[in-house]
């Protein structure tokens, strides 16, 4: 670039920006548009292969016309509700009949065992959109006109509008919250006013980018994108663009500090970096695709959503940033230019004084940190991953968990979520006989031709029918999944019946198998994957396999103290069951991403100056970079919290905290000592493994020092 003509010098820069400002402006919309074709019903992200899908798909030929229920239950303002409050009640409910959205005739009300509750359900049509929440709502006011009593909605209808609003501004509230964090941040970290600026524009580019590449593919039913997919992207782009920025930002202040010529600081920042980001990206990017071998819809879903956020992350980073930095030269760090010392290793006095540290006494510090993350460790099977209960999804008290609460405590626990069972018609007796007598189960009746179970005539089709079986506990309890087990190897059991057994519980069953498989499967490919392309950066094999390790340790005492957080901070009993697997794909990617930033700037240091020297130039100069951009990645994640949905919760807390961690300890404290203590031998069995006598001098005097 130096040698180029000076018009041409600036051409390219301008012509960089000038397309990045056309894709923000025409592109940047649909950052606030995924929501159109983004949906939250959790049923369509079932296990294929899982008997309940089975059942889902069976039972719609018993369905005249799919519905989603809505349960009614009231509450007398005395101990028992009267024979009067059940006929206002029925008839508050029979009025609905007809009204927009609902379908048939609501069912009569009926009383629980202890006379104290009354119950009814509505059935409400499926494709109502954002028009489900106004259904519900006139739902909910028919049903309180019954007087003294109290009336609340529970069932599939209402958490669906409960989980609809926990979204509601989803786009401007997390991408607001996040954009400030890391705005905040940066003007501490840089005490610039335009850089900041810089950086955050060049993530707001990428993420819009990113939402318009799969809002069109969304659109074409190629990806599939519900609220939780949606956040994470958001959040995912704005991290790793600011990661990518931030390296690629420093990496520029010590070229400008050194031959202060702009254009020339901007390429060869770009050209010593790219290296690096893209080796990191690829991490991410291909931990992400690893997650189509999944089972589960969902999380085959964020594969390749997160995987295009990090692709134009990385185009933003790379063709942005250098463009923007070229042109604004030292004033991108104005009030704080950019010095000689900068470039140096003397410039960065906190690190210098880690390095000394970790330089003193290299084994001492490795042992320490490993056992120190080990006792955390420890902790992380207790991290339950049985699924979230009901009760606990919102974070935040939500009108249909109260009401699920309500109907708990005056009707069997399953009301409203039956297990489905379809079998052949000619066992249908057997069936239901068998179905009666399996612990667990509070009643199970053969369901009519009019809708309901036990009304008449059972309803026959191509030869199956269909039995609904209220469970006794509540429907996302253990005891509950303990009967779906105990239904399935009793009806297996009968002959020519070709029993299956569905419904909400049985999901939740299916699902729970079906994440512990995934991780079986895909926690192994993520790592090959990993090492693969470490090996292919370091061109070592000690090294990554140790960069893994002590990533792999990461992973686990961040688990132990979520593990501790959750159950005694957060009064969560357990965690969904996707939740490990989502925690190990962001942390193990995201955790290596930093290592792959110090560790290529260490082999390049080392190449002149040895391992030992490498290390310490390496930590020294990337120390800060590194930590405010996993400050910056934590805080983003962070923001997820604003969502109010356990889910979500729990996968911030897990990433922010383990990025932490990952970034002060692993990265400062455990990589460079385990280096440094190996010695040259780390590199092995590249070229830098058999490096000059220097290193094996400095070698020896660290043994000798760790044994004084």
């Amino acid at each position: 670039m130096t040698t180029a003509p000076r018009r041409a010098r600036w051409l390219v820069p301008l012509a960089l920006l000038i397309v990045w400002l056309g894709v923000g402006g025409m592109l940047g919309p649909y950052a606030g548009k995924l929501g159109e074709v983004a949906t939250n019903d959790q049923a369509s992200f079932l296990p294929q292969s899982a008997e309940s899908t089975q059942v889902l798909d069976e039972r719609e030929a018993f369905d005249q016309q799919a519905t989603l229920p809505a349960i009614v239950v009231w509450t007398a303002d005395g101990d028992r509700v009267t024979d009067a409050q059940r006929t206002d009640a029925t008839r508050a409910v029979a009025a609905l009949a007809g009204r927009p959205g609902v379908v048939g005739t609501p069912s009569p009300a009926f009383p629980s065992r202890d006379g104290e509750a009354l119950q009814a359900v509505v059935q409400l049509k499926t494709d109502l959109g954002d028009g489900l929440a106004d259904v519900v709502d006139e739902v909910r006011e028919a049903a309180e006109s019954v007087p003294g009593t109290k009336a609340q909605v529970a069932g599939p209808a209402a958490s669906q509008v409960d989980l609809s609003d926990a979204f509601a501004g989803i786009d401007g509230l997390l991408l607001g919250v996040a954009l400030a964090a890391v705005l905040v941040i940066l003007l501490l970290v840089y005490r610039s006013v335009l850089l900041p600026f810089v950086i955050i524009l060049g993530s707001v580019f990428a993420l819009g980018l990113a939402c318009a590449v799969v809002y069109v593919l969304a659109d074409h039913d190629v990806v599939r994108v519900d609220g939780q997919v949606q956040g994470i992207l958001s959040i995912l782009v704005i991290g790793a663009a600011t990661d990518y920025a931030l390296l690629l930002a420093a990496r520029f202040r010590e070229e400008l500090a050194v031959s202060g010529d702009r254009f020339a600081a901007a390429l060869a920042a770009a050209r010593r970096s790219f290296g690096a980001i893209t080796a990191s990206a690829a991490t991410v990017a291909l931990g992400l695709l690893t997650l189509l071998a999944s089972d589960l819809t969902n999380n085959r879903a964020l594969g390749p959503v997160g995987a295009i956020g990090i692709v134009c992350a990385v185009v933003s980073a790379l063709t942005f940033l250098p463009a923007a930095l070229a042109l604004l030269g030292r004033g991108a760090y104005w009030p704080a230019r950019p010095k000689e010392s900068d470039a140096s290793v003397e410039g960065h006095r906190v690190w210098r004084r880690v390095a000394a540290t970790v330089d003193r006494r290299p084994r001492r510090v490795w042992l320490l940190t490993a056992l120190v993350l080990a006792v955390f460790a420890a902790f992380s099977p207790s991290l339950s991953a049985k699924g979230t209960p009901l009760d606990e999804i919102f974070v935040n008290d939500a009108p249909s968990v109260a009401a699920q609460q309500t109907l708990g405590e005056h009707f069997p626990g399953g009301s409203g979520n039956p297990a489905v069972i379809l079998t052949d018609a000619d066992r249908l007796d057997e069936v239901t006989a068998a179905a009666r007598r399996t612990e667990g189960v509070a009643s199970a009746d053969p369901v009519s031709a009019s809708g309901r179970p036990g009304g008449g005539e059972p309803l026959v089709v191509d030869g199956r029918a269909r039995i609904d079986a209220t469970l006794e506990a509540a429907a996302d309890s253990d005891a509950a999944k303990k009967t779906v087990q105990r239904l399935r190897d009793n009806l297996h059991a009968i002959s020519g019946a070709d029993a299956l057994v569905g419904g909400y519980t049985a999901q939740q069953v299916d699902t729970q198998q079906t994440a512990s498989d995934d991780r079986t499967l895909i926690v192994p490919i993520i790592l090959v994957v990993i090492l693969l392309i470490l090996v292919l950066l370091l061109r070592s094999v000690l090294v990554p396999v140790l960069l893994v390790a002590t990533v792999g340790l990461n992973f686990l005492a961040t688990l132990g103290i979520s593990a501790l957080v959750f159950e005694h901070l957060f009064g969560f009993s357990g965690t969904d069951a996707s939740v490990p697997l989502y925690g190990f794909v962001f942390l193990v990617a995201l955790g290596v991403d930093y290592n792959i930033f110090l560790m290529s700037r260490v082999r390049e240091e080392a190449l002149t100056h040895g391992t030992r020297q490498g290390v310490l130039r390496g930590l020294t100069t990337t120390g800060g970079v590194i930590t405010s951009a996993g400050v910056v990645l934590a805080a983003t994640f962070a923001a997820l919290m604003v969502i109010p949905l356990a889910f979500l919760v729990q996968i911030a807390f897990i990433v922010a905290f383990g990025v932490l961690l990952d970034t002060l300890v692993v990265r400062s404290l455990l990589v460079p000592a385990l280096v440094i203590d190996i010695g040259p031998k780390a590199w092995w069995p590249g070229a830098l493994s058999r490096n000059d006598g220097k290193d094996r001098t400095d070698s020896k005097e660290t043994s000798a020092a760790d044994r004084g």
